[in-house]
């Protein structure tokens, strides 16, 4: 009885067998929660927060879903990660990386209940993955140097992200939006650049892209609406420190007249500032805190644009745009970078009035309106945007591009089989079953669409025997379809990325032996 003892009381450990049947059923529990979002069918989840609010967020993202949700089982958190990872790294296939992951391990599952070792199911799996790859690097299609296809598979690409989430009616229009948008960037994958303003009202169609930077304030009273050839001073300062406020401070005065003087000098203190800041030769002063009514006044009398209160990440993008630097002292003017841009002015959309600074220094620079019924259409609409955004400007760097709709897969499993027939020992069961968890993706998307799945893959594989096959599942007509023809691609970095991360996080979770789980804290009764 002695030997129990190790752990304290509330701790408990899970051997073996039991705790290899826990971490697989997890996982698999967690990759059947968002595999029905998986394609161009599939399907969004609603989630409810239990804080206050009870905030609702509807989404069809994979990494959205599962970020949401807390989870007690340690196997389905290396998922969670997993997606997670795929969202920051190329930020999209975030459903199909835990659907695969879910996938092997299923087949493992069926390995270990015959008896054959975790590490040499692991190492079977190690060679397959290493085949799939190789099979994809040689199908990969690189138009960089054509710059009228390129911009074809940017919008392929684009239409095929977007086509599994909400924006799939109006799929050409924001992949249009999407392409123009990263085409701008000239191939950097800093997104900060792009700025996306949601506003609600109008339909999702309303969205456009806006060359400029358009920031969410008004313009304040009495000041200039529109300024041409602007010089901008982007600051960071407290316009108000001049007025007598220290916590606690008291001012005895003997007459109502000394109370002036003070008040006198608060407003020549004030004076000389934006004396100063006027000295910079600038027409626009864009403020991250607040602006007293005096130096605003001030402001107008110089002609100068003065915005307050524009939020940090304002600030700091205008700065980037404009090319100028955030100054938060004003002594010597010749040192401040100041920004440039060729307009600013007062624009509507919707009720919202904003200000639109055009013709901008760093032409990366792009603002995408977005508009729609709700604000939970703006935000899932924000998240399948950025998840293109993310997928094009990664593809702009590597544009190495495959067709999607299951090709990838069917070839890679074809690749895979082909390769366990000539290994010998039981490896080769492992890479069939590698194949087989590939297949699933492919069953997966038929069956979101409600086809007769078997069926169809049947007739993929029988396809996929032919050479240069581009033979892929058309949801739409619920057939097998042309891949090529239909112009459905994908960024063969998102496939890569796929493979890899479901394959570790599958390897990590089929070392597991034994789960020991902590006791919880006692809170000692302090009464």
């Amino acid at each position: 009885m002695a030997i129990d003892r190790i752990f304290k009381d509330e701790a408990s450990e899970e051997k073996g067998e039991r705790a290899r049947m826990s971490s697989f059923v997890g996982a698999m529990a967690i990759a059947d929660l968002v595999k029905t979002t998986l394609g161009p069918k599939g399907m969004d989840k609603i989630l409810q927060s239990t804080g206050r609010g009870r905030e609702v967020t509807v989404t069809n993202d994979g990494a959205t879903i599962l970020k949401s949700l807390h989870i007690d089982n340690p196997a389905a958190k290396v998922l969670v990660d997993i997606s997670k990872v795929q969202d920051d790294e190329v930020g999209d296939g975030t459903t199909s990386v835990v659907v695969l992951a879910g996938e092997l391990l299923r087949e493992a599952e069926k390995l270990v209940a015959a008896k054959i070792h975790p590490m040499t199911i692991i190492a079977g799996f190690r060679m397959a993955v290493e085949c799939a790859r190789n099979a994809l690097l040689e199908k990969v299609v690189d138009n960089k140097g054509d710059t009228e296809k390129f911009r074809s598979d940017l919008m392929n690409i684009a239409r095929t992200t977007l086509s599994s989430k909400i924006l799939s009616q109006d799929k050409e229009h924001f992949a249009k939006l999407a392409v123009d948008a990263v085409m701008r960037l000239k191939g950097s994958t800093n997104l900060e650049s792009i700025q996306i303003i949601k506003k609600p009202g109008g339909s999702l169609i309303d969205s456009f892209l806006d060359e400029g930077f358009i920031l969410d304030k008004k313009i304040g009273i009495g000041q200039p609406k529109r300024i041409e050839k602007a010089k901008i001073l982007v600051a960071n300062t407290a316009m108000d420190t001049d007025k007598v406020k220290i916590y606690g401070a008291r001012v005895r005065v003997d007459s109502m007249a000394k109370v002036a003087e003070i008040e006198g000098a608060e407003k020549d203190k004030m004076r000389e500032k934006v004396e100063k800041i006027i000295g910079h030769g600038i027409n626009c002063f864009v403020n991250r805190q607040l602006i007293y009514n005096f130096p605003e006044e001030l402001f107008a009398d110089a002609g100068v644009l003065a915005i307050e209160h524009a939020d940090f990440d304002g600030i700091e993008r205008l700065a980037l745009v404009t090319g100028g630097e955030i100054a938060s002292t004003f002594d010597n003017p010749e040192s401040v970078k100041l920004g440039h841009c060729d307009l600013i002015e007062e624009i509507m959309i919707g009720e919202d009035k904003l200000i639109k600074f055009s013709g901008v220094a760093m032409g990366q620079a792009c603002t995408i309106v977005l508009r729609g019924a709700s604000h939970h259409v703006l935000d899932e609409a924000e998240r399948s945007l950025h998840d293109a955004l993310c997928v094009l400007s990664q593809t702009v760097n590597d544009s190495r591009v495959l067709l999607g709709g299951g090709w990838p897969e069917m070839v890679m499993a074809k690749e895979v089989d082909a390769l366990a027939r000539k290994t010998p020992g039981k490896k080769s069961l492992a890479m069939e079953a590698f194949s087989r968890a590939l297949l699933a993706i492919p069953t997966i998307i038929a069956d979101n669409a409600g086809l007769d799945s078997a069926e169809l893959i049947s007739q993929l594989r029988a396809e996929h025997q032919t050479e240069g096959c581009t033979a892929g599942i058309d949801v739409i007509s619920g057939s097998v379809g042309d891949m090529a023809e239909r112009g459905i691609c994908e960024a063969f970095k998102v496939k890569n990325a796929v493979l890899l991360s479901a394959t570790e996080a599958a390897e990590m979770i089929l070392r597991v032996d034994e789960i020991i789980t902590c006791a919880p804290r006692r809170r000692e009764d302090r009464m």
